[in-house]
């Protein structure tokens, strides 16, 4: 159910290979959900600006079903922050993490939902 969407303006090529498959065990790890629900999608090649340049920059739209809250989030977004600079080389003061948490009977798998 948690879902991590990255919109970037880094070309396709800069993304390494093993970026969705390392995203998808953070994403697990940082919200205490099964990997065998996590979706990761990498959206490259966008044009964007931050701060009035585009020099590479992201955001990051990241929904689950609860572990997202005040307190929570201060976390995961180090966390994400940390692996998105190591990774992509986009600092965390050119990136946004928007956090959705959704309800049980907002989200819908294989023709049901998790309510």
């Amino acid at each position: 159910m948690p879902s991590f969407v990255l919109k970037t303006n880094l070309a396709r090529s800069a993304i390494p290979k093993d970026f969705l498959t390392e995203t998808s065990q953070l994403i697990s790890k940082i919200l205490g959900k099964p990997e065998t629900y996590v979706c990761v999608c990498v959206e490259p090649d966008l044009l964007m600006t931050y701060s009035g340049t585009d020099e590479p920059c992201c955001i990051i739209d990241l929904m689950s079903i609860g572990k997202l809250g005040l307190e929570e989030n201060k976390s995961h977004t180090a966390a994400i922050c940390e692996h998105v600079k190591k990774h992509l080389g986009i600092p965390g003061d050119r990136l946004y993490v928007d956090f959705h948490d959704a309800a049980r009977q907002d989200v819908g798998r294989d023709g049901n939902t998790f309510a």
